[in-house]
């Protein structure tokens, strides 16, 4: 006794290819969206507004601004500590971004490499 499947189910030639298709649409738009999340700007401030950074979405330091009360030259740690601070929360953000934005385009689905 043959297994029916029912109408628009199964393996057929038709099927294989909408879904080629589909994953080929899908890869295509993942490629445009990292491609414009690697261009966006991602500005972040730390040490209430004395250091200033701005990023890439590919993690590319564009700029770097220090409020020049921040220079003291005997409190050097201090400026060190709001600079990786400022850093981590841009990657942070980056991150957090891609990672939505991906989401969106695979549905949820974990893919390696993205």
């Amino acid at each position: 006794m043959k297994a029916r499947l029912p109408k628009g189910m199964g393996g057929g030639p038709q099927n294989m290819q909408a879904m080629l298709r589909q994953a080929q649409k899908m890869q295509e738009d993942i490629e445009t969206k990292k491609a414009e999340l690697d261009e966006k700007e991602y500005t972040v401030t730390s040490g209430g507004g004395m250091v200033e950074i701005t990023l890439k979405g590919n993690h590319e330091v564009k700029t770097i601004g220090l409020n020049p009360e921040v220079v003291d030259p005997e409190d050097v740690e201090m400026l060190e500590d709001m600079l990786v601070a400022a850093f981590n929360e841009a990657i942070r953000q980056i991150d957090e971004e891609s990672e939505r934005e991906l989401g969106k385009l695979t549905g949820g689905l974990n893919i390696p490499g993205l």
